[in-house]
């Protein structure tokens, strides 16, 4: 049984530790409601349906992670924006946030971001779109201006090279610890990971443009 102080929170607890240990499709129902200790009627008065309960899930990580990002780049003092290493910077400290906030808050929204690409998933775009569209968009008006040199659709793939790059090591980090041989420290160091990932993205969306 998860710990909590009203049902809701426990129905959320057991949610986010089954999203991110299962998947959002291979959860099912039955093993939120037994996890948490509460019937099937209690997940549809709080949060109405599986997908209701996906998207209150999403918001305990996006919203602290938007939160964290306007936090950061309210701190740059130069009008006219910050570079991009101390942008990816202020994703990483956002990011940082998200994990130390609980031992599945990380994963589950590396899995959410994966999630949203499918066709299948609609409803979870628009819901995005919705609730964090403009939270965001200051962000990557940021970004797009450290990558003037690039057409629209060139930034377009490079934003999701970024995306990609960020779900595929986070999503993946335990085990990418594990295969690398070079070292017997196998502590999981989120912030260290990202800044080996730093430079690497930076220099991959500042790289010269492929046109066809």
């Amino acid at each position: 049984m998860c710990p909590g102080t009203d049902t809701s929170s426990r129905i959320i607890q057991a949610a986010e530790k089954l999203f991110a240990e299962q998947g959002f499709k291979e959860t099912t129902m039955r093993q939120i409601t037994t996890l948490a200790d509460v019937n099937l009627a209690a997940v549809n008065y709080h949060f109405g349906s599986k997908k209701g309960l996906i998207h209150s899930v999403a918001e305990q990580s996006l919203t602290p992670l938007c939160e964290a990002i306007e936090e950061g780049l309210g701190r740059q003092e130069d009008g006219s924006g910050p570079e991009l290493m101390e942008l990816m910077k202020v994703l990483a400290v956002a990011l940082v946030r998200v994990h130390h906030r609980n031992d599945y808050a990380l994963a589950v929204l590396m899995r959410l971001l994966d999630h949203a690409y499918r066709p299948s998933q609609q409803d979870l775009q628009q819901f995005l779109r919705d609730q964090y569209g403009k939270r965001i968009a200051v962000f990557l008006h940021y970004l797009r201006e450290n990558t003037t040199g690039l057409s629209e659709s060139e930034f377009f793939w490079r934003l999701h090279f970024l995306i990609g790059s960020v779900i595929f090591t986070l999503s993946n980090m335990h085990a990418l610890v594990e295969l690398d041989q070079s070292t017997d420290q196998k502590d999981v160091e989120v912030e260290v990971i990202l800044a080996r990932m730093l430079p690497v993205i930076c220099a991959g969306i500042q790289a010269k443009g492929h046109e066809h």
